[in-house]
């Protein structure tokens, strides 16, 4: 059960890669421009993902950031600034999924307001980040840069679709929890 966690977290990593990626190659306005969804822009959206990252790793990780986290919620002007601090926070949540143990699962996580078993607040957070890439990826429709693909990672037969991602991210494919 835990290695699903691993590939998640990877996961993780691979789409925020691709979708930031993408972000870095839009025209000038594009990132910040007005779009439809929960947070109108996909500057904004992927923005709230990293705080929002930054608040549950640190979580889990049993430190006190709290609501510090949120204390600038754009605290990325650009794309690249905001792929390189994405891929710390997710390489960290990668490092902790690698760690856990069957009985860290039931381990309440210190919240802002509760308490919560960690075997629920980690599939939150992994939950959280899809919906809102998955908004991010919408908004990209009407930009110069298309989509792109956010779904080929951890198959086997993916694995030539993944060469590049690996490659950028210093990755091997020996690398990857595959079963």
């Amino acid at each position: 059960m835990l290695k699903i966690y691993l590939q998640l977290a990877y996961n993780n990593l691979f789409a925020n890669h691709r979708l930031l990626t993408a972000a870095e190659q839009l025209n000038p306005g594009e990132f910040e421009a007005k779009g439809v969804s929960f947070f109108p822009s996909i500057k904004k959206t992927l923005n709230h993902n990293i705080t929002v990252d930054w608040y549950y790793v640190d979580a889990f990780e049993g430190g006190t950031l709290g609501v510090k986290a949120w204390e600038n919620e754009e605290p990325f002007e650009d794309a690249t600034s905001l792929k390189h601090a994405q891929r710390a926070v997710d390489k960290r949540l990668i490092k902790f999924c690698a760690e856990l143990k069957d009985d860290d699962l039931p381990k309440m996580v210190s919240l802002l307001r509760y308490k919560e078993p960690l075997g629920n607040v980690l599939p939150h957070l992994l939950q959280h980040q899809v919906h809102h890439r998955g908004q991010a990826h919408a908004m990209f429709s009407g930009t110069s840069v298309a989509p792109p693909q956010l779904d080929e990672f951890m198959f086997k037969a993916d694995s030539s679709e993944r060469v590049k991602d690996l490659a950028e991210l210093g990755l091997v494919e020996a690398d990857l929890p595959n079963y």
